[in-house]
């Protein structure tokens, strides 16, 4: 029999009688990447969660290099040299980057009393350095976008100097760029000896790192092969019981008359003097790095912030928004990058996330309509497909992916004519990605327009009419779908005020 540093036989978890993990096993070896696949709901983290010591299963043995535990908290995990890089990020937000990396593991001074600020920033600046990250230690953890956030937890996990690290959906809210800084120190963990539990949803990445795969599909396990046996079709097979044909299903769609111009959008130095137009039927997606202004100018535009200057136009008439309100009344809608901080009410009911932007449309003289309102919740859990027992289940206990479909639906409850998409496809499994590509087409069909922003690469050019590009705050680039070249929008997005394409261009400015 082979050595295992880890190895989980037959665990079983039920939540509220319902059975999430029926008889999982799961086994890890010295110095590999294992990757753990799986639709949203299939079970991963909830595995996970159990290793760590967050959940506890009902039946089943976990031991770690050959010994028999069970942990009731992920302290003790941590003390075994198993740490821990969470999807959902819970950043102590007034505390500084030092100290978030430290957390529960302070340095202190030769008292034994006090922490050592100056060597925790020190020795915190140290491990930014690895990752080309250009912060200082001592800024707080709410001056950071949702990308640094995470490579923060990624520190914070790699600085434990653990045996084993579980790294659930790392890349989710980072760049390319950031993923390869990623990719480089999980070469280094691997060659040291540690082991790695990778959860991702991005095919690429996955056979990229991956020594082995092993597949769950609805609380159940389907089999562990390795990386080099497997193609794409067969790994998208194991997760869903089924093929499917096109990863981005796009509808073409004749894009029709402007219904959206923006000029000279500015916003202190996060986005200077931008301006667009989308049309009618058209999903214009915007590239950028984290940190070249996406989600500050749609935020500005949907009235999230205040912008500085800038003119707004709907439907070729000038009009301000100056709050979300407003931008709600002219029939505009915005997906917020992070469904956990602005998109949901957590400890609300699912049909209550649904309904609530359009309860006033739900009511009758004042009063709420119950029965109109779950009517509008249940219509909404059938057409996106929401898993789930029921709209009054608590939206916190769905997965990742059933999360984002809720946030949607409670948009598109208001027939919203502008829906403005930050990272849609977030952390989210590629049949539920598929999903969400096919709402989009359909949205488009009906007249509808989209802008999405998006990190990855291939989800912009496989769902785009139109891309525009980001880099510190100014657009960059402007590509036509017949022009897409993965090359020339990095260029841009790098900063390039040029195009690499043979009739190199400015681009439009003019409306």
């Amino acid at each position: 029999m082979e050595d295992f540093v880890l190895t989980m036989e037959n665990i079983t978890k039920s939540f509220s009688g319902n059975e999430v993990l029926h008889s999982v096993s799961f086994n890890l070896k010295s110095g590999e990447v294992h990757t753990l696949i799986g639709e949203n709901g299939s079970g991963k983290s909830t595995l996970m969660k159990i290793l760590m010591g967050i959940y506890h299963g009902e039946q089943g043995i976990i031991r770690i290099f050959g010994e028999e535990r069970v942990f009731f908290n992920p302290a003790q995990a941590l003390e075994h040299g198993i740490a821990m890089i969470h999807q959902e990020l819970s950043p102590v937000l007034d505390m500084e980057i030092s100290e978030n990396i430290f957390i529960g593991r302070e340095i202190r001074d030769r008292s034994g009393l006090l922490v050592n600020i100056r060597e925790t920033r020190r020795r915190a600046a140290e491990l930014l350095a690895q990752f080309s990250l250009d912060l200082d230690p001592a800024v707080k953890m709410r001056a950071l976008s949702v990308g640094q956030c995470q490579l923060i937890e990624i520190i914070k996990a790699i600085s434990c100097n653990a045996k084993i690290i579980i790294m659930d959906e790392p890349t989710s809210a980072i760049t390319e760029k950031e993923a390869e800084l990623l990719f480089e120190q999980i070469h280094r963990l691997r060659s040291q000896g540690v082991s790695i539990i990778y959860i991702s949803h991005k095919m690429e990445e996955i056979f990229k790192i991956s020594d082995r795969i092993t597949v769950l599909r609805d609380g159940n396990y389907i089999g562990t092969r390795d990386a080099s046996e497997l193609n794409q079709g067969e790994l998208i097979k194991m997760m869903v019981g089924r093929e499917l044909s096109d990863v981005f299903p796009k509808k073409n769609v004749a894009a029709g008359r402007v219904v959206l111009r923006t000029r000279g959008i500015s916003l202190g130095n996060k986005v200077k003097q931008a301006g667009f137009e989308l049309r009618e039927g058209e999903i214009l997606g915007i590239a950028g790095l984290v940190g070249a202004g996406r989600s500050e100018m749609v935020e500005s535009i949907f009235g999230l912030r205040k912008k500085d200057s800038g003119e707004i136009e709907i439907n070729g008439c000038p009009i301000s928004i100056r709050c979300p309100r407003d931008a709600i009344k002219q029939n505009i809608a915005l997906i917020t990058e992070d469904r956990k901080m602005t998109g949901l009410n957590l400890r609300a009911s699912i049909g209550n996330n649904i309904t609530i932007v359009s309860i006033k449309n739900l009511a009758k003289h004042g009063l709420l309509n119950r029965q109109r309102e779950q009517e509008c919740a249940d219509r909404f859990v059938n057409k996106l497909r929401i898993k789930a027992p029921g709209i009054e289940t608590q939206t916190l206990s769905l997965s990742g992916g059933n999360q984002q479909k809720v946030v949607i639906a409670k948009w598109l409850v208001g027939d919203p004519d502008i829906i403005i998409m930050d990272e849609p496809t977030r952390g989210i499994d590629v049949g539920a990605k598929r999903d969400i590509y096919l709402l989009m087409g359909d949205l488009v069909e009906k007249g509808k327009s989209i802008i999405m922003i998006s990190s990855e690469m291939p989800e912009l050019i496989g769902m785009c009419d139109r891309i525009i590009v980001l880099a510190e705050g100014k657009i960059t680039g402007e590509f036509e779908r017949e022009r897409f070249s993965q090359e020339d929008i990095m260029w841009c997005a790098a900063g390039g005020d040029r195009l690499l394409a043979e009739d190199r261009r400015e681009p439009s400015s003019s409306f």
